[in-house]
């Protein structure tokens, strides 16, 4: 069930990005789709890596932290190891950052050019254990997708 829904989903990433170059344009939109069709979240969007730092780019949700550095909380940690995260209980995860105290659970996915980490996708949660393997296997599809469209 959720395998169909995500290529779905996919599905309408892709025309929403379809012939755009403009990486805050594209990052904008695809936030704005994942807020809109996920359910249970309270923040989908990017962090931008510049130098040894991620700094905020375009999401969905309530006001957010500006700059992580790099390995410190989920995000610096899946920009750093170059690996999704997923955080069944982000209060038990050593370091995490709390933006939102409302977030319980959170995924987070590099997204690569070639093969350097240019920024992370961000989703969190009020829920605890909101994402499984099949949100990961999905969302990791997503922004693949992503990665297609924006940079060949």
């Amino acid at each position: 069930m959720k395998t169909e829904f995500y290529q779905t989903l996919n599905r309408q990433a892709q025309a929403l990005l379809e012939g755009e170059d403009d990486l805050i344009a594209a990052m904008a939109n695809f936030s704005a789709l994942l807020n809109d069709n996920l359910a249970d979240l309270n923040w989908a969007g990017f962090y931008i890596k510049r130098g040894e730092q991620l700094v905020l780019g375009p999401f969905q949700g309530k006001v957010a932290c500006t700059r992580i550095i790099m390995g410190k909380g989920v995000c610096g940690t899946a920009a750093a190891e170059n690996k999704t995260q997923r955080v069944a209980d982000v209060h038990q995860f050593d370091g995490h950052i709390a933006c939102d105290s409302a977030s319980n659970s959170e995924i987070v996915i590099p997204v690569r050019h070639g093969h350097e980490v240019v920024a992370v996708l961000d989703i969190d949660s009020p829920l605890l254990n909101r994402f499984d393997q099949d949100d990961q296997i999905g969302l990791e599809y997503m922004v693949k997708s992503f990665e297609t469209c924006l940079f060949g």
